[in-house]
């Protein structure tokens, strides 16, 4: 610790400590030097991509410390690094989060920020419902991208509804933002929305046993579907015909489980997005189309 100085000492020095703990990258960054990146700003309460002028500038004693207690909570926990700062970015916004919510990730971020085009039709909706909100990311999200949009945002755990709150709070949306306890649509009825974003548990109990340490940090009940991770993607499809506008629009994320959906439904022309900052397994489908379908 005595040979470690500047912003660059620690950057290099967490980087190779990363690379040779073995740890796995899959909550925002992309690889070792990354990681150390996020965790040093953090501490040093600056910006990324770190400014290269201060990449010389020495550290204080104290903040030399706390950079090498971060370090080694990532080795030794294997905790994401936005548990340990206590924040995510999505779709360009900074959200709080917590081992109550997933680290958002979604690829819906690149559909919201694109305005969900060509899918919706030319009026913007008016009301929108994201299902699962977590965090509250998504729900946030479409909120600030269409400003004249009410948005219902639904969760089963009230401990995640606690988190979404905070963000609902952060963005000062408490007005055009309701957050509800319910298991999909059951606090829903009656209601209909011109759009539904759902990013699902969707990951069956066998992958789910094989992921890397880090994902076990994460609610397990909102990464895990029964059914080979199809029972609620399933249940979000029955249900969303009769909670849509006409002409209305679900979007629907059920990643590499795209492939046993299309085998259980091969009747449902759903659109699959093709993403230009990748991911996979993103569904479009209308309420006509839906209704066209027995599930």
């Amino acid at each position: 610790m005595d040979s470690l100085r500047t912003l660059r000492d620690f950057l290099r020095w967490g980087a190779s400590r990363f690379a040779g703990a073995g740890l796995f990258y899959g909550h925002g960054t992309a690889g070792a030097a990354d990681e150390a990146a996020v965790l040093l700003a953090h501490v040093l309460h600056l910006d990324l991509p770190l400014p290269v002028d201060f990449l010389d500038a020495a550290l204080t004693a104290q903040e030399r410390a706390a950079v090498a207690a971060l370090f080694a909570r990532r080795i030794d926990e294997r905790l994401p690094a936005p548990y340990l700062t206590g924040e995510a970015w999505f779709a360009g916004l900074r959200f709080a989060v917590d081992p109550r919510v997933l680290i958002p990730r979604s690829p819906i971020a690149e559909l919201i920020e694109n305005g969900f085009q060509p899918w919706l039709a030319e009026a913007e909706p008016g009301r929108i419902l994201d299902i699962g909100t977590g965090s509250g990311c998504i729900a946030v999200a479409c909120a600030l991208a269409f400003p004249d949009a009410q948005v219902d945002a639904v969760d089963v755990s009230a401990d995640a509804l606690e988190v979404a709150a905070t963000n609902v709070a952060r963005y000062g949306l408490e007005e055009r933002v309701r957050l509800l306890q319910s298991d999909l649509y059951a606090a829903l009825a009656g209601q209909r929305y011109d759009l539904i974003v759902s990013n699902p548990p969707y990951v069956p109990d066998a992958e789910y046993a094989t992921l890397p340490h880090e994902y076990r940090h994460e609610p397990r009940g909102a990464l895990v579907s029964p059914e080979d991770g199809l029972e609620h993607p399933l249940r979000i499809l029955r249900g969303a015909a009769q909670h849509l506008t006409e002409g209305g629009l679900l979007v629907l994320e059920v990643g590499a489980s795209w492939p046993a959906l299309v085998e259980r439904l091969p009747e449902v022309p759903f659109t699959w997005v093709e993403l230009a900052r990748g991911g996979e397994g993103v569904a479009v489908i209308g309420r006509e189309e839906l209704l066209t379908v027995e599930f």
